[in-house]
């Protein structure tokens, strides 16, 4: 056999064997990329994202797009081509899997727990929404969760609202532990509480909640494993706040999980609740998560919201201001990146893009 044909025969051969090594090696990473984004003044499925009941609503215009990331599954496993492919790719980023699964976390645990980020998410984009327009919200301390087997079980349920420990009024979840831990364990605390059922009836009529109860619990000591545990007081529980709002506010979006949805609900609903457009009719979109005094906090998969929002139209895109560094290193064509450290910060920005005085906008390129 001539020199050349065997050189080329035996490079076919190593290629084919590094082809069939690339789809049967599997390798430890994960993959994101661009998910969908959806318009909070606009509708999901048929159905408006934002529906607000008792209030007077106003016609909004334009787009106030929130922004996901799409990711592949805790038992999906990529193999050598995949991960090489979605190295080159722009439109995704390869990830270690235990980036996005920590621990050995399974999807649907990872599922549950980004449903529950999103749920409290809702709760504090309402919160800090009513807040920036001066709106009176009620809060109330309450049982976020009973620790299984611990001194709390059977006696506190999840929901049930804390008026007191040992007849000092709680007014913030710490006080609830503050005041449990001037116990020694064994030592017994008295919890004023009134009942799940009975708050949420009270909700419901809009009434006052009624037939609160004292409920004594023997403290133990924590777990050794928790930080601060030895010796301490516990009582099994986990505390949290509940609010009452004085008007019907529904967020439905569906298969939509994790806490970054925040900003762009509290301003739809802004939008929704105060004359004129917000936006003035331009499309922005934006991410970054919430909490009840209207702070935003950082998100994961900066760069890839930023191609999906540039892919659906957007030209302007709310950034958290701690995002803005890894969002200013690869902007995509035709999108302006707006830093924001607050929910004021969002609305006043939206105003100028409205009013199409953009060139003082907060950049990501400025501090």
């Amino acid at each position: 056999m001539p020199r050349r044909t065997a050189t080329m025969l035996a490079s076919t051969l190593i290629l084919i064997a590094l082809f069939c090594a690339g789809l049967l090696i599997k390798v430890p990473y994960s993959e994101m990329s661009p998910g969908p984004t959806v318009n909070t003044l606009g509708e999901a499925r048929g159905e408006p994202v934002l529906r607000i009941v008792g209030r007077k609503t106003y016609p909004t215009s334009g787009h106030l797009n929130m922004t996901t990331v799409r990711v592949t599954g805790a038992d999906y496993r990529m193999n050598l081509g995949q991960a090489v492919w979605g190295w080159l790719a722009h439109d995704s980023v390869v990830v270690p899997h235990d980036t996005l699964y920590p621990d050995g976390k399974t999807e649907e645990q990872s599922t549950q727990e980004n449903a529950e980020e999103f749920s409290q998410s809702q709760e504090s984009a309402k919160v800090a929404a009513l807040k920036e327009l001066n709106i009176p919200v009620a809060t109330q301390v309450v049982v976020s969760t009973v620790v299984k087997d611990s001194p709390s079980e059977g006696k506190l349920h999840a929901g049930d609202v804390i008026q007191a420990v040992d007849g000092t009024p709680v007014e913030e979840p710490g006080d609830v532990a503050e005041l449990v831990t001037k116990h020694q364990p064994g030592e017994d605390v008295t919890f004023t509480i009134v009942p799940a059922k009975e708050a949420t009836a009270a909700e419901k009529a809009g009434r006052a909640p009624e037939g609160s109860r004292k409920i004594t619990i023997t403290t133990e000591k924590a777990p050794a494993a928790e930080k601060g545990g030895k010796d301490r007081a516990v009582v099994g529980i986990r505390a949290g706040t509940d609010h009452t709002f004085p008007f019907e506010i529904d967020i439905k979006l569906a298969d939509v999980g994790g806490p970054s949805a925040g900003l762009m609900f509290s301003l739809g609903i802004i939008d929704k609740l105060t004359p004129g457009d917000l936006t003035g009719g331009r499309f922005v979109a934006g991410t970054g998560t919430i909490d009840d005094a209207g702070k935003v906090g950082p998100i994961g998969g900066i760069t890839m919201k930023l191609v999906g929002a540039r892919d659906a139209g957007a030209r302007y895109f709310l950034t958290p201001d701690e995002n803005c560094a890894a969002a200013a290193a690869d902007i995509p064509d035709g999108l302006t990146l707006v830093r924001v450290k607050s929910l004021d910060d969002a609305r006043k920005s939206l105003e100028r893009i409205s009013a199409g005085k953009t060139d003082g906008l907060p950049s990501c390129s400025t501090s």
